[in-house]
């Protein structure tokens, strides 16, 4: 306790300070905060962050925010899509761009069927995903090049992976309860 002067009394008192927040600590909502930068050390994604970073700053874009806080994500959290889902997707835009924060895979599934046109930007797309989309007659863009074309993201959708798609995710909750379609974990 630290000792105040009472507006009413003229010899100081002993009173309890009352706790407020601790800014300087964070606060109380530690562990929800968005990172600022990457984790990780490739070089490509850190200088992508720089220039994402500088375009929220100076355009008025809720894409470039999403892009960005999307670049700095975990490796978990920026899963793959197939070009199946991709196109699946994509159906009915084809005058936009897919913008995918990530890595697009081949899908061996689509032997055979024919795949549409598709203009993509990705951080990251397999050599038979890329042979795919270009045979069909689309493109594959960087975020680079997507920054000198639209830097708002004017015309384009902005696609997100299955998270849950992950063999971890069955395994999370209490098997065996009831309702529940969770995996147990047997050795």
């Amino acid at each position: 306790s630290t000792l105040l002067l009472h507006a009413t009394c003229t010899t100081p008192q002993p009173y309890l300070v009352i706790m407020g927040i601790d800014l300087i600590a964070g606060g109380r909502r530690t562990g929800h905060k968005n990172r600022k930068a990457p984790k990780s050390e490739n070089v490509y994604i850190r200088l992508l962050t720089k220039l994402y970073s500088f375009l929220v700053r100076r355009t008025d874009s809720k894409f470039n925010k999403v892009v960005l806080k999307r670049l700095c994500m975990s490796k978990a959290n920026r899963v793959p899509m197939g070009v199946a889902r991709v196109a699946r997707y994509m159906a009915g835009k084809t005058d936009k761009l897919a913008v995918f924060v990530g890595t697009i895979t081949d899908d061996v599934r689509l032997e055979g069927r024919k795949l549409p046109a598709l203009n993509v930007v990705a951080l990251r797309v397999t050599e038979g995903a890329r042979a795919r989309i270009t045979a069909a007659g689309g493109n594959v863009y960087t975020f680079d090049q997507l920054a000198m074309m639209r830097p708002t993201g004017a015309n384009t959708v902005l696609l997100r992976g299955r998270r849950t798609a992950r063999t971890v995710n069955r395994y999370f909750g209490t098997p065996g309860s009831s309702g529940a379609s969770v995996r147990p974990r047997v050795r």
